[in-house]
């Protein structure tokens, strides 16, 4: 068993903090809001810490979920980073959702000082933290991913390598451009349905089972009919992740004209002040 640090406490780092313990991990949390890492740690029997640098030492690894490129920034660098606190040999695993810049730039630091480094942005959703069955996309060298997987297969459904480092990051671009697509159709498709006086369970019900089915359709059709968007992955998120898909679409010449305009729809549910729900509120913007 590792001692391992987890830096960042939201819906989804709580519960990936907490399947460590139960995996038998000796785990130290920090949050940026001290209150919320006192109750994980009163909730799990473990310690916590008030900068990432004092939650990093001493540890194995240090696996971080926060919200952007300046906020990973600042859990790793500084005199209070994560990074001024681990030893030489440990491995720092990051599952944010960031650009792959800051990848690319904070595993360069990170191999300078003898620190190992994996992207491992995750998928599935704040349940899929909830019940252990991400899925993890990761970027980074070969040897150290492999000591890193076993403490990823303490919440993953499924947890696989795609290359060098930012590979984990360039995947989970191409992961919320299908989501965007799909989630626009999906809107599209049950507002048809009820326009056209169609009961739009039972149409799902025979559809679902053939060409048109997807993971989407299947966990959030009800929801998205009885308009209910409470299920996590919030838009502001989502608007997040597809400015860096965007950003680096132009970077890389891969023009990608459908999720540019799906992210402008995003922007026209942030404000109507669904900011806060989940990304398949999509479908509200149609019933304006």
């Amino acid at each position: 068993m590792a001692k391992v640090a987890f830096l960042g406490l939201g819906v989804m780092g709580y519960p990936m903090a907490g399947y460590l313990v139960k995996a038998g991990h000796e785990v130290t949390v920090y949050n940026r809001t001290t209150a919320k890492a006192e109750a994980w740690s009163k909730e799990h029997g473990s310690g916590f810490a008030t900068t990432p640098r004092a939650a990093a030492e001493g540890c194995d690894f240090v696996m971080a979920c926060v919200g952007n490129d300046n906020d990973l920034r600042s859990v790793c660098l500084g005199e209070d980073g994560a990074f001024a606190g681990m030893s030489d040999g440990a491995i720092f695993v990051d599952h944010t959702t960031v650009s792959a810049a800051v990848t690319r730039e904070l595993y360069a630091t990170a191999k300078q000082i003898g620190v190992g480094f994996v992207d491992a942005p995750v998928s599935g959703g704040q349940a899929g933290a909830e019940n252990g069955q991400l899925g993890i996309m990761c970027g980074g060298d070969a040897d150290i991913y492999a000591r890193a997987e076993p403490m990823m297969g303490s919440y993953a459904k499924v947890c696989k390598r795609l290359g060098e480092s930012a590979s984990g990051q360039l995947t989970k671009m191409v992961n919320q451009i299908c989501i965007a697509g799909l989630m626009q159709g999906l809107s599209e498709a049950l507002n048809f349905a009820d326009k056209a006086g169609l009961d739009g369970k039972a149409v799902v019900e025979v559809i679902s089972a053939g060409a048109a089915g997807s993971w989407q359709m299947s966990n959030r059709y009800e929801t998205m009919i009885d308009d209910e968007f409470d299920l996590g992955f919030a838009v502001d998120w989502m608007r997040k992740d597809l400015g860096i898909c965007l950003k680096t679409g132009d970077e890389i010449g891969a023009p990608m004209p459908v999720t540019a305009l799906v992210d402008q729809f995003y922007k026209d549910v942030q404000a109507m002040g669904g900011g806060r729900w989940d990304t398949s509120s999509l479908i509200r913007r149609l019933r304006a």
